[in-house]
């Protein structure tokens, strides 16, 4: 038997089987069998009596005696039925589908002990297919029993959790054959990790509960490790072989904006994140940087002067956003910034008007445009650069890994990269899945911004809700009504739009409504948004359209409707639409009577908290990883142990593990290390391309 081995050639499974496993669980090889980890442990020292099984819903033991036996008729279907007995009651056995073998071989009057799920039904307790164990052969086997994944599926063809035991049972027999070491030995003596071998043979038989502990630790580490030496090769390979264009100097663009055209000071921390950029920028390396900031932080700006620094060296910039409406939201702001600088800036989209598409085009290529704005529209083979020297990509979650590769061909020599996001990455995120780029991080608002105060709402506060909104356009303010999007329903994502439009403007009939949503066309959009923006209407209505890129420093209400059904990640940006200002904002959470408890949860966070970090790390433990990482990165996680969301000292003491190693031997060619290189090579290199290493 070898890790190749198919499975159908393990004892006890045969080709019918193997091609059953295969299609439920994905399980092929030997290797497969042992990465196919338990879920839990039934902790068969518990034993439970009859008495005691009020209010438990997990899997329990008893122990006691089957007294009888009978088949039980209803309708045309035929069910086994047992007595089963202790000390302390009685309950039914059942089995709903049995064979005749079944039958015959339950033990009756014997000493036994059962293990299932208990169900409750008119004050009597039912065990259905119970796994039965005669006493005499229990006491030789460990005490924490493996419970492993498995479905209906499997079960019906006696795939069981005991079929699944003696599988596994037998594959770790043969341990000693299969299983080599991966790790040095300065790291399992530092951290007193049990060998390979006994982990495997912990993690599904565990001699107790201190050994299980001690191998689920080590896997995880080892899951953990790996995956940040992936990124730390990649990382190091960027450094050393990813040539840049150097920008060395500071000149005339920079400095006369700074001085003479800048609208307010730079917080420090702009000026921090400014300092890191310009550090990357000076080498002959490119520049691959992900700059974090929460809504309203004053990324834009930081870009801006990125792009000034571009110019100044006699390069043109390009900054790539996901939508139309926040693409326009960039080309605004920044030619506002630089209305009396005279620099060329131009913003291209998929409904830019071929005239403009041509003089576009012919400008990039001559030179004399500097700044481009844009959607996925620039990536188009039409649109060449005379000198591309820094693309920004903004949400780049929101792009797949083809798409920013094609951007960074629009040069002979890679452009610098600057990632920006306003959607804050918990800390482990951070850690794991960014470990190839430098990050900077925003983490100070503008002087002069309040923080937004966020309160919750019901249908039965209506009305006061809107008497405030009345006091705030008084004070001639303006507001924000935002209704959820279905994506499954566009309709009735219409209808509810459309309805609390009439409710709206019913009750501010005396002021002026604008509407924004997603059938709109983009010039309508435009409109919408200008007619607002420019203080002829005082209140917006509006789907999500508005969640990213809206900018109107006037306004200072935003009442989110049906806020439960919006995630924590969406909340915390549609808030982020006021606030901008310097008078005192708010955000209304308008919800239905009854919530789940992680809506409540949600809403109770946005209640609490300005921050973004703190909000991503509890939206994290609400959705888990894969939704926050975005569509365009499913399938990255496939971790079997380690948990992104509990397990944060692991990852920041893989990751300095892993620094460590490389920053004194980048190639891992010492002898120690070749263990390290060896496994990564066979189990990473080519199904993750996440570094070159020879």
């Amino acid at each position: 038997m070898t890790l190749e081995t198919s499975i159908e050639y393990v004892k006890g499974i045969g080709p019918e089987r193997a091609k059953l496993i295969k299609n439920v669980l994905g399980i092929s090889t030997v290797e497969d069998f042992l990465n196919f980890y338990p879920i839990r442990y039934l902790d068969k020292s518990k034993v439970h009596k009859i008495s005691q099984l009020k209010d438990i819903n997990t899997d329990v033991q008893l122990k006691g005696k089957i007294t009888n036996i009978q088949e039980v008729q209803t309708g045309k279907t035929k069910r086994l039925s047992a007595k089963f007995n202790d000390d302390t009651g009685s309950m039914e056995l059942v089995w709903f589908q049995y064979s005749k073998w079944l039958k015959e071989q339950l033990p009756i009057n014997k000493e036994i002990y059962i293990f299932g799920k208990i169900n409750v039904f008119n004050n009597q307790y039912s065990m259905p297919h119970p796994e039965i164990e005669v006493e005499e052969k229990k006491e030789t086997e460990n005490r924490l029993r493996p419970i492993y994944p498995s479905s209906e599926k499997l079960t019906k063809r006696g795939l069981n959790q005991k079929f699944f035991q003696n599988i596994l049972r037998n594959i770790c027999k043969e341990i000693p054959n299969l299983i080599e070491e991966n790790l040095p030995e300065y790291l399992i003596k530092s951290f007193k990790f049990l060998s390979r071998q006994h982990t495997f043979l912990n993690i599904h038989f565990p001699k107790n509960l201190d050994f299980f502990e001690k191998a689920n630790y080590r896997l995880k580490f080892e899951e953990s490790f790996f995956f940040q030496l992936g990124f730390g090769l990649k990382k190091l390979h960027h450094k050393t072989k990813s040539h840049g264009n150097p920008f060395p100097i500071i000149g005339d663009y920079f400095n006369n904006f700074y001085e003479n055209h800048l609208p307010f000071d730079l917080t420090n921390a702009q000026k921090r994140v400014l300092k890191e950029i310009r550090l990357d920028m000076k080498k002959p390396i490119q520049m691959n940087r992900l700059l974090q900031g929460d809504v309203g932080s004053g990324k834009t700006m930081v870009a801006l002067l990125t792009m000034l620094i571009a110019m100044d060296n006699g390069f043109q910039s390009c900054m790539m956003a996901p939508t139309e409406i926040l693409a326009q939201q960039h080309y605004n702001g920044i030619k506002d910034l630089l209305k009396d600088t005279g620099i060329n800036i131009r913003l291209l989209t998929g409904s830019t008007k071929a005239s403009e598409r041509k003089i576009i085009h012919e400008e990039l290529e001559n030179g004399s445009l500097s700044i481009l704005v844009g959607t996925h529209a620039v990536l188009e083979d039409k649109v060449k650069f005379k000198n591309l020297g820094l693309a920004i990509i903004d949400e780049q979650h929101r792009f797949g890994v083809a798409q920013r590769a094609k951007l960074w061909a629009k040069n002979k020599v890679p452009p610098h990269i600057l990632v920006m996001t306003a959607t804050p990455i918990p800390r482990t995120l951070a850690m794991s899945f960014y470990s190839d780029l430098d990050v900077s991080v925003i983490d100070e608002m503008p002087v002069g911004r309040k923080p937004i105060i966020t309160a919750h709402r019901r249908e039965k506060d209506r009305l006061f809700v809107y008497n405030f909104c009345r006091d705030e356009i008084k004070k001639g303010r303006q507001v924000y009504f935002v209704y959820p999007l279905i994506e499954e329903s566009e309709t009735l994502d219409y209808k509810n739009l459309m309805e609390g439009l009439e409710h709206v403007m019913q009750y501010f009939s005396s002021y002026n409504v604008s509407m924004l949503h997603g059938r709109m066309k983009p010039d309508e959009k435009d409109a919408a948004m200008n007619y607002f923006a420019s203080r002829k209407a005082e209140i917006m209505v509006a789907t999500t359209v508005i969640e990213v890129g809206v900018n109107v420093p006037n306004a200072s209400v935003m009442v989110i409707e049906s806020a439960e059904r919006f995630g924590l990640s969406q909340l915390h940006q549609l808030r982020g639409r006021v606030g901008r200002g310097a008078e005192q904002s708010y955000c209304i959470l308008m919800t239905s009577d009854k919530l789940s408890t992680e809506s409540r949860t949600r809403i109770k966070t946005m209640t609490e908290t300005n921050d973004g970090f703190k909000i991503s790390e509890v939206d994290m433990q609400l959705r888990g990883p894969g939704d926050i990482l975005g569509t365009q990165q499913s399938g990255v996680i496939d971790f079997k142990r380690l948990d992104l969301v509990n397990d944060s000292e692991i990852i920041k003491n893989t990751k300095k593990i892993v620094e460590k190693i490389l920053e004194t031997d980048p190639l891992l060619s010492r002898t120690e290390n070749q263990i390290i290189k060896n496994y990564y090579l066979k189990y990473y290199k080519g199904k993750n391309k996440w570094s070159k290493i020879s």
